[in-house]
């Protein structure tokens, strides 16, 4: 029988999920049966086992938000076995097999990466909408950024190049610096109070429009300081797991506009067609490798609590993927 992980109780990842055997079902009609491939291992995924992520489910439950499987049984009309897809819905895709009504997938080209596919709902999608939905920036337009190294980070970093904008993106580490400036960072700096005045001197009369926020706190704040008269401030995580507390100054006299972002709701809440169309050009670029996320390791589902504490290591190289099917 197909294995799936599965955990019973909230808490922490590596001592609450275990791996069960599934039996399969027949299909109803407009459902599929997917083989996944891979799967990563996301802060959300983290929250979502811990039960304090946006989406709390009932128990016993799977994880795993996102995902790049194969069709291997359809009874939809509009996808066929051997399809390639992503899930844009909530399915648990940590398991070997998935069964889910179609319209919780998305086909995608057969030539994109798998192991970049399965990472291709949450980040990029993030990302672009962050740099296009908020704000019509002209090219050449400043972004700023905290957390640049983060999953979403990368992606800004390589679809504002390819919207012909560019960014600003602060770091914890100086370790860091190298690999986002290999990657097409315009400027990397450290996320402290001493740079705030280099990157006024780099933006000049021309500070960035829009700053994008995962980390709150004093970071934030940073952030604030140096957005533009009625920059927007979009926060979109809170790695730093400090609330925001916003300085009456910043929104009397600069008149910033503070928005929060959550992709789950805004693929729920924008014509479908629009979100199709977006993630196939976000898998073009995948394909036409102008668009990656970096790869830490990869484990066995048979692995997943050795993947699942690696994935809450601090210093990794990217992100941690699950290999859902037996090779």
């Amino acid at each position: 029988m197909p294995v799936t992980t599965t955990f019973s109780s909230f808490g922490q990842p590596s001592d609450v999920v275990e791996l069960t055997e599934t039996p399969g079902r027949d299909l109803e009609p407009d459902e599929l049966r997917l083989k996944m491939l891979y799967a990563p291992i996301n802060p959300a995924d983290i929250n979502y086992i811990q039960g304090i992520y946006g989406i709390k489910p009932e128990l016993p439950a799977i994880p795993g938000l996102e995902g790049c499987a194969e069709v291997i049984e359809s009874r939809s009309d509009k996808l066929q076995t051997g399809d390639l897809v992503i899930t844009i819905k909530p399915v648990g895709t940590w398991a070997e097999q998935v069964v889910c009504p179609a319209d919780y997938v998305l086909k995608i080209p057969s030539d994109t990466p798998v192991e970049q596919a399965s990472m291709l709902k949450v980040n990029p999608l993030t990302a672009w909408c962050m740099l296009t939905q908020f704000i019509d920036l002209p090219k050449g337009s400043w972004v700023i950024q905290n957390a640049a190294n983060s999953g979403v980070g990368s992606c800004v970093i390589q679809i504002a190049k390819l919207l012909g904008l560019r960014t600003i993106n602060l770091v914890r580490r100086e370790g860091l610096i190298k690999a986002l400036t290999d990657l097409g960072a315009d400027h990397v700096l450290l996320d402290e109070a001493d740079s705030i005045e280099t990157i006024r001197k780099i933006t000049g009369d021309h500070p960035p429009a829009l700053a994008l926020n995962a980390v709150g706190g004093d970071s934030a704040l940073r952030l604030m300081d140096i957005i533009a008269t009625k920059g927007i401030h979009v926060t979109y995580g809170a790695m730093g797991r400090r609330s925001l507390k916003v300085p009456n100054k910043f929104l009397i006299f600069k008149r910033i506009q503070l928005h929060g972002f959550w992709v789950t709701e805004w693929i729920k809440e924008t014509d479908a067609q629009l979100v199709g169309e977006t993630y196939q050009q976000l898998a073009q670029w995948i394909s036409e490798g102008k668009l990656a996320q970096p790869i830490d390791s990869t484990y066995a589902l048979a692995e997943i609590t050795t993947a699942l504490k690696r994935a809450m290591e601090d210093q990794r190289d990217g992100k941690v993927l699950l290999r859902c099917s037996p090779e």
